[in-house]
């Protein structure tokens, strides 16, 4: 009867079992084995051991560029982002009528954010004859062409980012929801003012919120993709100033068939995310607090 019903289990599980073996282990390994060969696609794989991870590290310098473009991204975004989706849930968690309905409207740019669609907008938002410069000509200014300056494109890529904080936003509002309005009043009763109550209740209250968050939002941002490859228009100009890492990465495979070089790329980023993650779960010990433990 045991064996009848193992039988039956593995039956059950072998459609998800092959999936993950052909779909998923399969693609990682034969990656991870393309990452230490030359591979052009047009020919069979030459094996030239760690040579990619190498080249990486000595000789390619868009390659460095890339890391300090993705970098700068990531600390920048990812902060402003999680600020702003604070503010506006703590916004939206006074009680307004129809909250809903804003709920709505401030998730949906997280829904949109990634396509292509919105990216080809936010080019046309911010060219040097789009909405933005007119709205400053109003007032006497000439804006420059923000997608073209070196100095400015980076940051229109961010401010897209903080603009797809409905996803956040929507779990800090689950989150203060769930803080008890009794330690707010006995607060008010010891004399605490709004900043007070900000600072010693609802941050601490909220660090799991702001740990899960934080997490899921730095590998987010170091996998940017589709607003980079179509601002840019898939190039990481001007001068490389967009060069994210998975544009180049894109760019190596699937513009100069450099497979194996774009394999080992992979295999750093996977690197450095975990690392990342892993710093993240390292610090929670000292300022994410669950109840009366940290």
């Amino acid at each position: 009867m045991d064996a009848n019903n193992n039988v039956a289990a593995f039956l059950f599980l072998s459609p998800w079992l092959i999936g993950m073996i052909c779909l998923t282990l399969g693609p990682i390994l034969a990656s991870f084995y393309l990452s230490l060969t030359s591979y052009d696609m047009f020919s069979a794989p030459q094996w030239i051991g760690f040579d990619n991870y190498i080249k990486m590290a000595f000789e390619d310098s868009r390659y460095y560029q890339s890391l300090k473009v993705t970098f700068s991204y990531v600390f920048l975004s990812v902060p402003l982002k999680l600020a702003f989706a604070l503010g506006i849930a703590m916004l939206l968690n006074r009680g307004l009528r129809g909250l809903g309905f804003y709920r709505s409207v401030f998730y949906l740019p997280s829904l949109l954010g990634g396509s292509v669609a919105v990216a080809i907008m936010w080019r046309q938002v911010f060219s040097y004859d789009g909405i933005i410069n007119q709205v400053l000509l109003k007032f006497g200014i000439d804006g420059p062409s923000w997608i073209t300056s070196t100095d400015y494109a980076l940051y229109t890529l961010v401010a897209l980012a903080i603009w797809q904080f409905g996803s956040p936003m929507v779990i800090f509002l689950a989150g203060l929801k769930q803080i008890p309005q009794d330690i707010y009043d006995a607060a008010e009763v010891d004399g605490a003012g709004p900043i007070r109550k900000f600072v010693s209740i609802t941050i601490p209250m909220l660090t799991p919120i702001i740990f899960f968050n934080f997490v899921m939002q730095i590998i987010g941002a170091f996998q940017a993709f589709t607003p980079a490859y179509i601002i840019s228009g898939g190039k990481g100009g001007p001068a490389d100033a967009t060069l994210f890492y998975t544009l180049y990465l894109y760019e190596q495979a699937f513009t100069n068939f450099q497979m194996g070089y774009a394999s080992a790329m992979a295999w750093v980023l996977v690197g450095i995310i975990g690392t990342a993650t892993a710093a993240s779960f390292l610090s929670a010990r000292y300022w994410v607090h669950y109840g009366d433990e940290r």
